[in-house]
């Protein structure tokens, strides 16, 4: 039984992996970037937790992938943050 849901939070994160890279990346706002910044992280937190457990390769090349679109969006965010004040 633990290894069925096991089995579905992997496929659960890597969902939610997938959904958060193919995010809209134009005419965000600040409040989506925000969000998107702080699902990222939670993203990121639960595959890691997950790969600690597994050490599957698959869930490492999706963490670099999150991380690297996070990224892209704490820019933008830090740099409308800069323009605001």
């Amino acid at each position: 039984m633990k290894k069925s849901s096991n089995s579905s939070d992997i496929q659960e994160w890597i969902h939610q992996a997938h959904q958060y890279i193919i995010l809209k990346r134009k005419n965000m706002s600040t409040s989506d970037r925000v969000f998107a910044s702080r699902l990222g992280k939670r993203i990121v937190l639960g595959i890691n937790e997950t790969y600690k457990k597994t050490k599957n390769p698959e869930l490492m090349e999706l963490m670099k992938a999150v991380t690297n679109r996070k990224r892209t969006i704490d820019k933008r965010l830090k740099k409308s943050l800069i323009i605001a004040h």
